[in-house]
């Protein structure tokens, strides 16, 4: 069984904007959410939670989805935060 703990998040829009850019730059590299998944030895669930903006990631899973992706943690971070 997983536990979740949600911690009650500022910038809700900001996670959104990161989950989108996330999943466009696995899609870009044509990898579905288990395949990232198993790269960077997450769950799928995390992944998926990740890209919808539903929980604030940490920097050490940012660190293996780069990794996992091929791109460094900066790429991860390129995207317009203005609407």
């Amino acid at each position: 069984m997983e536990v979740y703990i949600v911690i009650n998040v500022k910038d809700k829009s900001f996670l959104i904007k990161f989950g989108n850019h996330l999943r466009f730059l696995r899609k870009q590299i044509g990898i579905s959410q288990e395949e990232l998944a198993n790269r960077a030895d997450i769950s799928i669930s995390q992944v998926s939670r990740v890209e919808r903006g539903e929980i604030n990631t940490t920097i050490s899973t940012v660190k293996v989805i780069s990794e996992a992706l091929n791109i460094s943690v900066v790429e991860i971070f390129k995207f317009v935060l203005k609407d």
